[in-house]
């Protein structure tokens, strides 16, 4: 969970940024167009196009289980699948960052926003 704890603040600062940069300047249609990326329905949708794509690795993959079946990981506002599925997400970018592996979570990131090369 602490790897999910990282990862949590590199996804929301991605996005935040990503649509600050596509010009949106109000706040409230931030915070409404960041739920297509940051909630935990929106994660598990984005998890599920990067494994139908096949785009992580078998060790990312190991990672997202890992994440997603950490113990103590509950919501209040999500069914437990996609909390745990984004759960899972967030340890992956979390484990990359303290790897220091910026430019995979930036492809990983760009893929998300639709952006990949």
């Amino acid at each position: 969970l602490i790897m999910a704890y990282m990862g949590d603040t590199i996804y929301e600062q991605y996005i935040r940024e990503y649509l600050i940069k596509q010009g949106i300047s109000k706040i409230g249609e931030l915070q409404k167009k960041s739920l297509d990326y940051v909630s935990a329905k929106s994660q598990r949708y984005h998890l599920e196009r990067l494994m139908d794509k096949h785009f992580l690795t078998e060790e990312e993959l190991e990672i997202v289980k890992w994440g997603r079946n950490a113990k103590g990981a509950r919501s209040k506002h999500a069914d437990i699948v996609s909390y745990r599925l984004a759960t899972g997400i967030e340890a992956l970018l979390g484990k990359l960052y303290f790897q220091r592996n910026v430019e995979r979570i930036k492809e990983i990131m760009e893929f998300i926003v639709g952006e990949e090369s």
